[in-house]
């Protein structure tokens, strides 16, 4: 299979088109409605599964087994879902909303030196997918890998603002604790479903 270097038609970025003045959102942005996501015509909302990761560790068995089941379900019928009470500090959530929205804000010569190329999606981008005149988000976004360790590019951490590395290091330290703890929870889950 033949690796793209570099995407097959310019790239542009939807904050730079969104701030443009457009009145409107051009077309390959305008998903097909068999693209679009199905609700329900009865639910006038859609309530994602939120999981209290607390009870997964809960000495009391009804709790625990209760949330393991709520995790069953939600893999199967949604293929994700929200954690709650999972311990990652909500200053550092906070912290980090804060210096990516800095880095959204600097001016795109900045933003470029991270961009992203169709070998790896890692670093700032505006799309998924090397497909000539394919239907594109109306988003862009910043993806890092944080696991496994031989995927890490630090030098995709930006630099700028001055503490976005910082808080990717505590990131990926939240991660590295967690992926633990989960391998923990995947071990309950397939025990309980086993045992059921």
């Amino acid at each position: 299979m033949k690796s793209l270097q570099s995407w097959p038609e310019p790239v542009t970025r939807v904050q730079s088109l969104a701030a443009s003045g457009i009145r409107a959102i051009p077309e390959r942005y305008i998903k097909s409605p068999s693209q679009r996501p199905l609700l329900n015509n009865d639910a006038q909302e859609v309530n994602v599964p939120v999981i209290d990761f607390q009870n997964l560790f809960s000495s009391d068995r009804g709790l625990c087994e209760e949330a393991l089941c709520c995790v069953h379900n939600a893999c199967r019928e949604w293929g994700f879902f929200q954690v709650v009470n999972h311990g990652v500090n909500h200053e550092l959530m906070k912290r980090t909303c804060e210096v990516w929205h800095e880095f959204f804000n600097l001016p795109l010569e900045v933003k470029q030196e991270y961009a992203n190329t169709p070998a790896t999606y890692e670093g700032y981008g505006s799309r998924v997918g090397v497909e000539k005149g394919a239907s594109l988000d109306w988003s862009d976004y910043f993806f890092l890998h944080f696991m496994p360790l031989s995927l890490i590019n630090k030098n995709k951490w930006p630099a700028i603002p001055a503490s976005c590395r910082y808080i990717c290091m505590h990131i990926y330290i939240y991660i590295y604790i967690f992926s633990y703890s989960w391998l923990i929870l995947f071990n309950k889950v397939i025990t309980y479903f086993l045992s059921s």
